[in-house]
């Protein structure tokens, strides 16, 4: 069973992934894969959950979990029997209990031994950057920018500037 993120980009089973994307990209490749629905698959949130509403839920072997507290977190992790486990970040979940990060950073890497962990975020903050640390593999994919060439403004012009060199540097110039 794999869960492939981007073309050739795939989380393997027994691995504990920290994955830095954007929500579609996560949502995509939760819902595009079919897989998903033979196995154990457990989604744990914090105190809201940006991916849940987005996500096919059809199997019957898809289970949700919501933790208010790092403490209802930690309960949570020593129960998991799952296949899956991906846990939506939630940074809320550790103030005022940021001690309690190196051993959920811990007990996610034991998981990670015997399923496939995801702990995903669309933007990295200082909580997930120590739960990281544990993580056997680190992915970010980057949010898709405009492409080169559009504009905010009709009458905005690309100039070169400094001769016509083709790779000079370019500045916008609105009139």
């Amino acid at each position: 069973m794999l869960i492939e993120l981007r073309r050739g980009m795939a989380l393997h089973p027994c691995t504990f992934n920290a994955v830095i994307a954007p929500e579609k990209v996560m949502v995509s490749a939760l819902n595009s894969n079919t897989d998903l629905q033979r196995f154990l698959f457990l989604y744990v949130s914090g105190n809201y959950s940006r991916l849940l509403s987005s996500i096919n839920r059809s199997s019957k072997n898809f289970e949700v979990q919501r933790a208010f507290t790092s403490h209802q977190l930690f309960t949570i992790l020593k129960e998991v029997s799952h296949t899956v486990l991906l846990l939506e970040h939630d940074p809320t979940l550790f103030e005022g209990a940021e001690n309690m990060l190196p051993q959920i950073a811990e007990m996610l890497k034991d998981i990670g031994r015997e399923s496939l962990v995801i702990l995903y975020t669309p933007s990295i903050d200082r909580s997930f950057s120590v739960l990281m640390r544990q993580a056997d593999h680190i992915i970010e994919i980057a949010p898709a920018e405009d492409p080169v060439g559009t504009t905010r403004h009709r009458s905005s012009r690309l100039h070169r500037t400094e001769g016509n060199h083709p790779y000079g540097q370019r500045t916008l110039e609105v009139t």
